[in-house]
């Protein structure tokens, strides 16, 4: 009789292990700031995400303060604590190397995400879930071209420069522009995606006597920094066009209350779920697409509803 007894008992102490083995799956996510507004949705849906995994996952966040040096040692660290897998979003896209050079060393599979690295050549084992910012800068831009018949002055908000997402969402701007020899533009500075350096500077342009027909931001923060700008100013709403990029609560608002003419929606829960989803995948060895890439959505006035 004791046979069956320890059998069973062996059985339960397999089942346990397995159990707990699943649930020890650590991912270390390494963020480049926790103090933005949109990285702070990206934040809290891979947290969603993780908790919601069937076979559970523990994330472990890491706050880059802006700091490449900073990122790339908390990212040793994950390293060192042997977590199966590394999220990141960087710093700066393009000082990635040493993050993937020691990932690729220690055989950790790598996700980086919202931000691409400058690098598209990425070795196996590193792949990135982001959106194609062009695609934003050509929305927003696209929109304003035709709500200002083709004609008139801008001013650009970029986000930050050591970003490919500013570089990129600007480029996309400066396409359709190409189309449209009639728009010209006044200004171009960074306000580093912060609401108050927006408000900041699009104050100095009103008080240097700038003029201008629309305001196109890299991301939400900043254009809503720009209309209470030209709100204290006493510049009637809707007289200047605003264009944003991220569709985050705020930005929505603003749209609904026309604050800003229009946003381009970028999908944190969809980048949040792909980042998790190709990471656990890559633990167990699973295929994935080396870019995984969320499509970007216009909001305008007529359907920004759909996106509360």
């Amino acid at each position: 009789m004791k046979t069956p007894i320890r059998f069973t008992s062996l059985a339960l102490s397999l089942m346990l292990v397995s159990g707990a083995a699943l649930a020890e799956m650590k991912i270390g996510v390494s963020m480049s700031q926790f103090d933005d507004t949109w990285l702070t949705y990206l934040r809290q849906d891979m947290a969603a995400k993780a908790k919601s995994m069937p076979d559970g996952v523990s994330l472990q966040f890491v706050d880059g303060r802006g700091d490449v040096v900073q990122q790339f040692t908390q990212v040793q660290n994950l390293i060192n604590q042997k977590v199966d897998a590394l999220i990141v979003n960087p710093v700066d896209t393009a000082a990635t190397a040493n993050i993937t050079k020691a990932a690729v060393a220690a055989g950790i599979p790598l996700v980086y995400v919202n931000r691409r690295p400058d690098d598209l050549k990425l070795p196996a084992g590193v792949i990135t879930v982001a959106s194609n910012d062009e695609e934003a800068g050509k929305l927003q831009m696209q929109y304003l071209a035709d709500k200002m018949g083709g004609k008139g002055s801008i001013v650009i908000l970029l986000g930050d420069l050591a970003n490919n997402s500013t570089q990129n969402r600007t480029k996309g701007v400066k396409e359709i522009l190409a189309k449209y020899p009639n728009i010209k533009i006044d200004q171009e500075q960074s306000g580093t995606w912060l609401r108050q350096k927006g408000m900041d500077l699009t104050n100095d342009w009103i008080t240097q006597g700038k003029k201008f027909d629309a305001v196109v931001s890299n991301n939400d923060e900043m254009a809503i920094g720009a209309s209470m700008a030209l709100k204290q100013a006493g510049v009637a709403k809707g007289t200047v066009l605003i264009a944003g990029v991220d569709g985050t609560p705020d930005g929505l608002n603003a749209v609904t209350k026309g604050d800003i003419a229009v946003s381009v929606f970028q999908d944190a829960k969809g980048q949040a779920d792909g980042a998790i989803d190709a990471a656990v995948k890559m633990v167990k060895k699973e295929p994935v697409e080396q870019s995984v890439w969320v499509p970007y959505r216009l909001i305008t006035p007529d359907n920004v509803a759909s996106f509360k």
